[in-house]
């Protein structure tokens, strides 16, 4: 399909429903863990969303090269990818959706701040910089706000954000190592393919692997493997259409709509003063993430 200078209607809708899914995904996992232990479940998650992808690409004719060129950095990204997983997971067991996602979604806050001292180009303008404050402003305050602490745990808060540093730090590692040399399905390939492994190995180390499964658990599991898998593919296909600047100035959606869901599906209390963090965060992430029509930065997504 032809590639596209700036977004129009179908690529808006497209990733408003990306973005939707990406929210829903946090709910999906609080009804997987409600079944299974939560790192068995981000295990069992990986190996079946590998196999998706698997059929993906036997069907589609797709064919991945250099994975064996890229064995070490593929393992750091597989293991970046599984202890994100631990830490998400467990997050949602402890906390709120609410909480965990909006800090969990600042991960493009991190990432700048990180990139301001790594990456050559990356340095933090003024109007980025005004970002990064105002959503990180946003994030203390959503923490600290008493109308929403009472269904939170502060273990789980602080698990979400070491989770957001892992994902921050999958985005720095397809940078910075020849990864970027695979198209996506092979960057696909490594986390799926080193996580599924690693947590289900570990999975005994964190108690029970079954609970109570029910139909809403199993749900669950099955949503999340089709964000894992089919949802990432989806977005690939907007990336290859659209600018990267304006796929990217989509991500504060995935906040918002999860703060949302979390409201509607757990009764979770969302004052006028936690929306004042989350309406900070939106608009730190969007100044973050704006870029001029010619720049082609890359956006990596949460699985």
């Amino acid at each position: 399909m032809e590639r596209k200078q700036q977004m129009d209607l179908a690529g808006a809708v497209g990733m408003v429903v990306f973005a939707t899914l990406l929210a829903f995904n946090q709910v999906a996992i609080k009804f997987t863990n409600d079944g299974f232990g939560p790192i068995f479940a981000a295990g069992v998650r990986s190996l079946l969303a590998l196999g998706v992808l698997a059929l993906w690409m036997r069907f589609s004719g797709r064919r991945v090269g250099g994975l064996r060129q890229t064995l070490w950095p593929g393992l750091m990204l597989g293991l970046l990818f599984s202890v994100e997983f631990i830490f998400l997971f467990l997050a949602l067991d402890l906390t709120s959706v609410s909480r965990a996602s909006i800090t969990f979604y600042a991960m493009p806050v991190w990432l700048a701040l990180v990139a301001h001292f790594t990456l050559p180009g990356e340095a933090l303008s003024p109007r980025r910089a005004l970002g990064l404050v105002l959503a990180m402003t946003g994030v203390a305050w959503a923490l600290a706000n008493p109308e929403s602490r009472g269904a939170g745990d502060f273990r789980g808060d602080v698990l979400a954000l070491l989770a957001s540093w892992s994902w921050a730090g999958i985005a720095l590692t397809v940078r910075l190592t020849r990864v970027s040399e695979l198209p996506a399905e092979g960057q696909l390939f490594w986390q799926l393919a080193v996580s599924a492994v690693v947590l289900c190995a570990v999975s005994p180390l964190f108690g029970p692997l079954l609970r109570e499964p029910d139909a809403l658990s199993l749900f669950g599991m099955g949503f999340g493997v089709l964000v894992a898998s089919l949802g990432f593919l989806f977005w690939l296909r907007l990336m290859g259409i659209y600018p990267a600047s304006d796929i990217a100035s989509f991500s504060f959606l995935s906040p918002v709509m999860a703060v949302a869901f979390g409201w509607m599906i757990f009764d979770e209390p969302v004052g006028l003063g936690f929306l004042g963090a989350l309406v900070l965060v939106g608009v730190g992430i969007v100044l973050i993430n704006r870029r001029r029509k010619s720049r082609k930065d890359p956006v990596v997504p949460a699985p």
